[in-house]
Formats: C-alpha cells, structure tokens, sequence
C-alpha cells in the first residue's frame, strides 16, 4: 500500500503541475549560446524583437544585429555604434535609439536598410544634448524616444518634446498603457500628450524601477533593481512576498518579460532568469551553471514559438522552451543512464558512476544527484520488484531503500532481475558468470543458487514459464530450467525465425508474450512444434515503419523502439489504436545508450529517457509547435555588382531581370527556426536548370554559374530538426540574352540575311551573265584551241607521215645500200675471179698456140683486163657509203677527233650491220684484220669489254 500510495502522490504532483501550466517543471529544455565571436558584435545585448517574418534583432552596444537562423546582419548609427532600445512598425521601420541619436531603419528597393535620422528634428537651441535613449515606443500611432531628460515624441514627420518634472529613469508599455518613472514624482502615465503621475508611487523615487507586469485584479507587478518586487493596486504598492522575491532581492532585477501570458521572465543580475507563476512560484531557473554563458541578464524576449531569447553582458542565448523535451545533464551531475525508476518520491538512475537520486518532492530545486551509498561503479539496472527497489550493478544485486544500499542479495556483478512467471517467489538475474535463481523468504530477497550448465551472460533475457530466451552470438538460445531449478536442464540454439527471415533482430516482450522480431516481422514460438510463427496483428503496426532494432512496452502499453540510433515510440490510444510519434525525439538521435533503451513512463504526461549524456523528460502532452510548418525564406539573391536583401519589409518585385554577363547568381536561404539549427536542412531546384530537387543539406548557400538568358526560378523549402517540411518558397528571375542574342539584334540578324541573300542574288544574276560572256568566250576559245590542236595533231600527223616515209625511204635506202654492198662484193668476187684467170692466163704457153688462137687468146685477156680495169662499182660504193652515213660519220669525227678515215670506214660497216667476212672482203683484208680494225676501234671509243660495239655505234 505505501508503494502504490507514493505513486499516486507523485502522479497527482506531476499531474497538477501539467494541468495548471504548460511550463517545464522538470530538467532543463535545450540552450544554445551565441558568443560575440558568431554574431561579430560587442558583448553586451540590451534589446531583443522579432519582425512579421520571423528574423530576430538584438541592440548591441555596436549596433541593430539581425538573425535569420542562418547568418547575422550588423546595422550601424551613423555617429556611434551604440544602440539600446529599438522597435519595428508594421511597415518594416525598425526605430532605434543610441547615444545622442535616434532614427529609424528603413529597406531601400533592393533590401538594404538605410538609416534616417529623426534626432536632425531637434532644435539645437532648445535641446543642446540628446543624451542616451534607454527606451523605444510604438505608442498610438507614435513613436516615443525616451532619455533620461527628456521624451521625444514623432508622429506624421513632426517631433515634439516632453521634459522631465525631475529626471526619468526608464519606461514601460503594458498593455495599452504607457508608464514612465521620474525621480520626483514616481510612476507617470502617457495620455494624449501629456504625463499623469499614478497615486502614491513617489515610494518609487529612490529605487530603480526596471519592469512593469500585469497581474490578475488589475494590479501592476513592479520589478526595481534591488529592492525586490512589488503590488501596485492603484492605490498603494506593497511587497510581493513570493519565491520570485526573495530570489530577485538577493540577486538583483535587471528586468523581464511574459510568457504565454501566465508566466513572468524575471532577469537577475547575478543569477541568470527565473520563470515564475503569477503568484510568484519559480517554475524553472536558469544560469551559468545550467547552461547559460552570463549570470547578469540584461533583457529576455519570448519569440513567436514561445522560446526564450536573453541579451546578456556577454552575449546571446536561446532557450528552447517549446520543445516537450527536458534534460537532466552534467549540470546536475549524471553521465551516462541505463535505467530509471520513481520509487518513494525519489527519481532513481542506473549510470556508469553508480546508483544516482534525486527528490522528486521539491521539483524546482537545483540540487544535484546524490549517489546511493555502495553503488559507485557501473551500475546495469534500477527495478521495483514485488515492491521493492532492487539495483543490479558491479556490486551486485542490492536492495536499495531511502538512498541507501539496505541489502546486499549477492555479490556477483548483475545485469537485470526478472520475476518467474506462475512461481511469485522466485526471481530470476543474469549475472558475470551466467543466471543466478533467488528465493524470497520473509518477504527478503536470497541468493538461492547459480545455474549449472551455461556460462556467458547476454544484455537482455525474458522469461517464459520454465524456459530462458536470449540472443547471443547472432543466434536465439532457448535454455529450459530444471523442476528444481539448479541448473539447465536443455540448451537449444536457433539461428533463423524463418526461410524468408534469415537472422534475428531482437527478443522482447509485448502485451504479455515473448515476441522474435526481424525486418519488423514478428514471431512467436510454438513448443509443440518447435518452430516460430509469424504474429500478422502485430506486424501491422510495424509495417510501414522504418527498420528496427530494439523494442520496449511500456506499462502503459506504449511500443518504442530505436531505429538507425533514432527513438519512435507507438503511443497507445484509448480506443486501443496505435499513433507512431518520431518528431519530438529527433534531438535524441545518436544520444541512445546502445543496446540499452532506458523508457520510465510515470504517466501520460511524464516519461524519462536515458541518454549517453544524461536523462531527459518527455512530456507528451504538452502544447508545442513542433508540427507547425516551419517558412522558409530566399534571403538574399546576389549577382555580380548587386546584392538584394529579400524580406527585410521592402516592396518586393514579380521578377527580377538580370543583364547577361552577370550570369553567376548566388542565393542565400534561412528559416525562422530557431531549435536545433544544426539539424534544419534545405533542398532547392532551379527550374530551367536543375532536372530534380538537391538533396537535404544544412547548406544555406547556393551558387550557379554561366546560366544562360532566360526565365528561372528558383524553389527552396525546408525541413526543420522534427522533420516538419515546409511550403515551397521561390523567386522569379530572367537573365537577358547577350546583345549577340538579344531579340532585336536577331530583327538585324533577319534584315542583315535579307539584305546579303539580295545582294548574293543580285551578284549571282551578275556572275551569271559575266559566266554566259565567259563562257562564250571560253568555248570561242576552246573551239580555237581544238581547231588549233586539230591542225597542230594534222601537222604532227602529216610530220608523222613524213618521217614515216623518211623512215622507209631510209629503210630502202640501208636495203639499197645492202643490195649495192652485195652487188658491190659480187663484182669484188667477180674482179677477184677474173684477177685469178688473169693470172692463170699469165701461165700458159701462148707459144703454143697457133696465130689465129694466140690472137684470139690475147684479145680475150685484153679484154678480160680491160673488164677489171674499168670496172668502178666499189668506188662508187664508198661514195654512196659516205653520202648516206655523213651525219653520223660527222658526229662520230666531233666526238672522236683522233678516229682515222679507215675506222670511219670500219664504224660504219659495223652500223651497216655488215659481217666481219664481209668487211674483211670490202676492206681487202683477212678476218683477223677486221678483228684487230675492231680492237682499235673499241680503244678509240673507250669501250669496257662488256659494252656492245655496234649498239654504241647505233646510239651515236
């Protein structure tokens, strides 16, 4: 009864501090710190606002910085740096006020803000020295710059001045009053141009007054920087005496702000923020120590999404207050966490450090863990069991009660404890060494015995009636217990679930069965069989989830599981339907201790999470924004020579159109969201360029180069950390073509082509005629020139024919010289023929004839002599001889000068192609004559014994 009463207590805590507020109670939500190094600015921050757009804007001591949630933009005063209050219009204009100057932020047509100064107004010889403007007004269609001497007010282009009845000190709009503290006559109201001093507030003349909140009654809650807070009822103020107080007293006030209307921002000098009920509970706390970069907090601002914003004395800090997600971290001295458990108003925690509690009475407190006395080292497990808190740990298996080690069970190092189903009083641990059995006797836990026959120990078990189920080894062991339960009595191993299945993913335990599970199907196990069977219900709730691979239920029936080192949970509905929940844990996404998934639901609105850097608090049911459509915005669009600054409030044009040889374009995005930038992505499509989307990138700058002219445009969305996507944003753009292509140097193009094709007709008609002439010209000519070859080949023919017949009369004429020759040699044999009956005749005896024979005889040889005398046929063969041959015989002279008349003789028998018998005969010599005639030659010549005589003759 004294458990199930604690719980109860808790329950109804947590519960009505749920149901009365949407505030975090419990750990810390997410900070991020921007130094001066990322927004390149002083340190001190004194004024934070938000435009229609979602960009955030902080006045520093070195001017207005903006923040997109993608880059930082500085604007400066003309005469100093220094800016501390500032406020934005409907319109865009971002009135500020500085040191001696006041004006207002305007954009020009391309984005650009250009500053206007309103303090130039001033008659200089009425106000001499502007002073610093502490406060900045948007007050009934005015604008009010206050200084601690003076209220400038603007409206319709005109200033006007209100002076101080003694010194001011600060102002406050609430709601729709405008209130101002002076040092002589306390609190003032602005009413139509004038200031109204608030009954019985000169109290307030000594004490600075930093803030002014409404409370329930019509009351104000008046915050002064040491003296604490106070209740204004219009009648008197009286102490606040409240935590917030106490707290602000101590710490001093530095001012504040609301949040959702039922909560108060209050900022400390020395101890960062506290958020505080409109009866004056602190809710949460916040300083360096937990997260923040500066104790002494000079403003607090509350964006649209309900985060919180500080200007510190050193720089800039988020708190992301819209998440349902709370930590405990370093800050309150936890690491890694394993396990959880609400036991008797204490929060338990299993870490690598030890067995860790804190009290779960006091919520708000800062106090660290504290670690239960014998617990240090690794601890595995934190576990009610039968009503008692038992921590498995290298300590061994302990009983812990009111922060301390009661009992210690067994030695041995554990990893968890599990209640034998149908046997109450006996429990099972798996242990160093293997399973452990324990016995409860007297309503204590005892170590009865170790199981014999396994050693080894997995991360997890469940237990099944008498059998152990585990994954070891990439396989399923199924270990069956003994009656006695001393040892094991069977070992069975499986390797795969099914044919389709092969492998194991995880064992676990849903809606009282053990489920085998892999590639999100899941079996359950048949003894009878001894096979596993597929469960087609529970396949259904994992059927279009990602792949898993660790899975727990809750005692709320609530299904989670880790995907990819990511967390999802199947949370319960009444109607016993399932809803998948992925987005608010996407920040848990690689912070899940491995194999070990710590889920502590305490109730539907508190459920504990363990990390590898702490524990954090989800509460399901608290209001966010994590669902809204995150916006996002083409920041700027830069070409080379210009830069236009998109949603800075100026009037933004359907298309921009850009000259061809500024076709390298460069585009900046942002996004409004402000959790987890690290994790906000972009995708982007440049249509009439890229085919397809990017893919997801937390790049926040695109560049194309060389586009050519055109119509773009140019699509970006985003996807912020909870994988909420947004609308698609884009921007029209052309690029004008090359004046090479441009449509009216193409009308050129056209008129230029006309004009040639005319004129390159006109020259063709011209050419054609010219080639007509020509061309009767050229065939006049050619008939000439045919008429001319004609007569030429005639000529050439009749020459032809000429030396044709020449040829032949020379052929007749060799054939007659041939014939001569051979007449010649006949007569010559003839001669030669006579000569010898000459002779013959000599040697006969005339004596012996008588007269009339001797008279005849010697008439025949005078006759016979006469015959060879006259006989002049070889002369004149020589002579034809050397009239035929007398060119080449000349020729042959001029070349061989030293050639005798003899050799002539014997060159041209040889030409004559005339036997050497021949030519012994013609010549009157013997054959080796003509022989030695022909060796002579040949040296007259200078002819090798290889060269051809007569071929050489011939050549001649």
């Amino acid at each position: 009864m004294s458990l199930i009463k604690s719980y109860f207590i808790i329950i109804i805590v947590l519960l009505s501090n749920n149901l009365f507020s949407q505030e975090k109670k419990i750990g810390l939500p997410e900070i991020k710190n921007y130094s001066r190094i990322d927004y390149k600015g002083d340190t001190q921050n004194w004024e934070i606002n938000q435009d229609k757009r979602g960009n955030l804007y902080f006045a520093n001591n070195k001017g207005l910085f903006q923040f997109d949630g993608s880059s930082w933009r500085k604007y400066s005063l003309p005469n100093s740096g220094l800016i501390r209050s500032f406020k934005i219009d409907k319109s865009g204009k971002i009135f500020v006020g500085g040191n001696s100057e006041f004006g207002y932020f305007k954009p020009d047509s391309k984005g650009k803000m250009e500053y206007f100064s309103l303090s130039k107004l001033i008659n200089k010889n009425v106000v001499k020295l502007i002073d610093i403007v502490w406060k900045t007004h948007l007050y009934n269609n005015e604008v009010i710059f206050q200084t601690f001497s003076n209220i400038y007010i603007y409206k319709e282009n005109k200033l006007r001045i209100l002076k101080a009845p003694g010194r001011f000190q600060f102002s406050f709009k609430v709601g729709t009053k405008l209130y101002i503290q002076d040092h002589k006559k306390g609190l003032l109201e602005y009413i139509n141009g004038s200031l109204t001093p608030l009954k019985n507030t000169t109290t307030l003349n000594n004490r600075e007054v930093w803030a002014i909140f409404t409370l329930p009654d019509n009351n104000l809650l008046i915050e002064t920087i040491n003296n604490g807070l106070f209740i204004y009822n219009f009648k008197k103020i009286v102490p606040w005496n409240t935590e917030a107080n106490e707290f602000m007293k101590k710490n001093g006030a530095l001012g504040g702000t609301v949040l959702r209307n039922d909560f108060i921002v209050l900022n400390s000098a020395t101890n960062g923020i506290i958020i505080c009920n409109k009866k004056g509970k602190i809710i949460q706390h916040f300083n360096k120590n937990k997260g923040l970069q500066n104790n002494t907090v000079l403003t607090s601002f509350v964006d649209n999404k309900n985060n919180i914003w500080l200007g510190l004395d050193s720089g800039i800090d988020f708190i992301n207050e819209n998440s349902p997600i709370t930590y405990f971290g370093s800050s309150y001295g936890i690491s890694t966490v394993y396990a959880s458990v609400v036991y008797k108003n204490n929060l338990y925690v299993a870490t690598n450090q030890g067995l860790l509690y804190r009290s779960m009475k006091n919520i708000f407190n800062d106090n660290t863990f504290n670690l239960v006395s014998g617990t240090s080292g690794q601890a595995w497990n934190i576990q009610i069991i039968d009503g008692q808190l038992l921590c498995s740990s290298n300590k061994g298996a302990l009983v812990i009660q009111d922060g301390k080690t009661v009992q210690t069970i067994d030695t041995k190092g554990y990893i968890g404890l599990k209640l034998i189903p149908n046997k109450p009083n006996y429990m099972i641990g798996c242990n160093y060494t293997g399973f452990a059995v324990f016995e409860k006797i007297s309503n204590k836990w005892q170590y009865k015995n170790q199981l014999e026959g396994f050693y080894g120990y997995p991360y997890s078990f469940q237990v099944e009636n008498s059998n152990l189920w585990f994954q070891l080894d990439n396989l399923i062991y199924k270990m069956t217990l003994a009656d006695d339960m001393t040892r094991i009595k069977s070992i069975k191993t499986y390797k795969n679930l099914s044919n389709k299945d092969k492998g194991i993913g995880s064992i676990q335990q849903i809606k009282q069965a053990i489920y085998f599970q892999n590639n999100n199907h899941f079996y359950k196990y048949s003894g009878d069989l001894d096979l596993f069977y597929e469960d087609k219900e529970i396949n259904k709730l994992f059927k279009n989830l990602p792949k898993i691979n660790t899975i727990k239920e809750d005692h709320q029936g609530n299904i989670w599981y880790v995907f990819k080192e990511s967390l999802g949970v199947l949370m319960k509905n009444n109607n016993g339907t399932y809803k998948n929940i992925i987005t608010p844990f996407s920040n848990l996404t690689g912070n899940l201790v491995s194999n070990y998934l710590s889920i502590n639901t305490i109730d539907s609105h508190n459920i504990f999470i363990g990390l590898t850097n702490g524990i954090a608090h989800y509460n399901p049911k608290q209001k966010n924004n994590l669902v809204i459509k995150p916006k996002a915005y083409i920041r700027s669009f830069t070409y080379p020579g210009d830069t236009l600054i998109l949603g800075n409030g100026q009037e933004e044009l359907e298309k921009y159109k850009i000259p061809y040889k500024f076709n390298h374009v460069k585009f900046s995005f942002s996004s409004p969201t402000f959790e987890n930038l690290e994790n906000v992505e972009f995708s982007y499509q440049l249509e009439g360029f890229d085919k397809k989307w990017s893919s997801w990138s937390n790049n926040p700058i695109k560049e194309y180069t060389n586009l050519r002219e055109g119509n773009y445009k140019m699509k970006i969305k985003v996807r912020n950390s909870y994988g909420v996507q947004s609308d698609e944003t884009f921007l029209l753009f052309t690029i004008s073509p090359p004046w090479y292509r441009h449509p009216f140097a193409y009308l050129i193009y056209v008129i230029l082509t006309i004009t040639i094709i005319y004129v390159i007709r006109e020259r063709i008609k011209i050419k054609i005629r010219k080639n007509k002439y020509y061309e009767t010209l050229e065939q006049r000519r050619l008939y000439l020139e045919k008429e001319t070859k004609i007569r030429q080949e005639q000529y050439e023919l009749e020459k032809e024919i000429e030396k044709l017949k020449n040829e032949k009369l020379k052929i007749k004429i060799l054939a007659k010289d041939k014939e001569l020759v051979n007449n010649s040699l006949q007569v010559a044999k003839k001669n030669k023929v006579l000569n010898n009956i000459i002779n013959k005749i000599k040697d006969i005896n005339v004596d012996t004839f008588d007269e009339t024979t001797k008279t005849q005889f010697t008439k025949l040889n005078r006759s016979i002599i006469k015959e060879v005398n006259t006989d002049k046929s070889w002369q004149d063969l020589e002579k034809h001889i050397k009239n035929v041959h007398y060119d080449f015989l000349k020729r042959l002279k001029e070349k061989y000068p030293t050639i005798s008349p003899r050799e002539l003789d014997l060159a041209t028998y040889l030409l004559m192609n005339m036997s050497t018998k021949e030519i012994a005969e013609v010549m009157n010599i013997s054959n080796g004559g003509v022989e030695l005639a022909r060796y002579r030659l040949r040296k007259k010549l200078n002819l090798n014994k290889k060269e051809n005589l007569i071929g050489f003759l011939m050549s001649i």
